[in-house]
């Protein structure tokens, strides 16, 4: 039985993004998939420092941070899956606060030595697939051409050694206090989920 995790960064449960989230899920578990859910919101998560000593050592694994809070014990469950879904809201054309939070924690999945003006990846092998969800107020197909959103899902993806096989970009979610995905949408998320069973 494959194993799919969903990382969502929106500050509202069972808003658009969410919802999306959970219908790709359902979608999967219709194929005989596990599924769990990690909100941000939820998780004890403190800012990067940029002490970057999670980046000095070599080698393909990645290093632990040095803080003691919840990364850990989620990166373990993120590790686990078979597939990965990533969703954000977007606020202010980027990925919400507590994503981008989440995001430059990633730093020790890097090798970057002092005196060296990139990291470099420690594992570049694809042994996952993923699916990218963001909801804005623009219409979804301006999503990936004016914001950063689908450049960040892509790049956590990435860092998981994961490819995207999906995209599920979308618009116009602040017409209402509680915007309801469309039939369609609905339908579109559960095929992703079936991609990632």
């Amino acid at each position: 039985m494959s194993k799919v995790v969903a990382v969502v960064g929106s500050y509202r449960k069972g808003g658009t993004t969410d919802s999306a989230v959970q219908a790709i899920l359902a979608g999967a578990r219709e194929k005989g998939a596990e599924t769990q859910t990690i909100y941000l919101i939820d998780r004890p998560i403190e800012f990067c420092t940029n002490c970057r000593q999670c980046a000095q050592t070599p080698g393909e694994e990645r290093i632990k941070c040095v803080q003691n809070d919840g990364l850990e014990p989620m990166l373990q469950e993120i590790e686990a899956a078979d597939a990965l879904v990533f969703g954000t809201s977007i606020n202010f054309s980027s990925v919400t606060a507590i994503y981008r939070r989440f995001l430059e924690r990633l730093v020790g999945f890097a090798y970057w030595p002092w005196g060296k003006g990139m990291p470099v990846p420690r594992n570049k092998k694809i042994t996952r697939k993923a699916a990218l969800v963001a909801s804005s107020g623009m219409p979804g197909f301006f999503i990936p051409i004016f914001t950063g959103v689908a450049k960040s899902l892509r790049l956590t993806a990435n860092v998981f050694g994961a490819k995207p096989v999906a995209t599920l970009w979308l618009g116009l979610a602040a017409m209402e206090p509680h915007h309801v995905l469309s039939a369609r949408d609905l339908e579109r998320a559960r095929r992703i989920g079936w991609k990632l069973a």
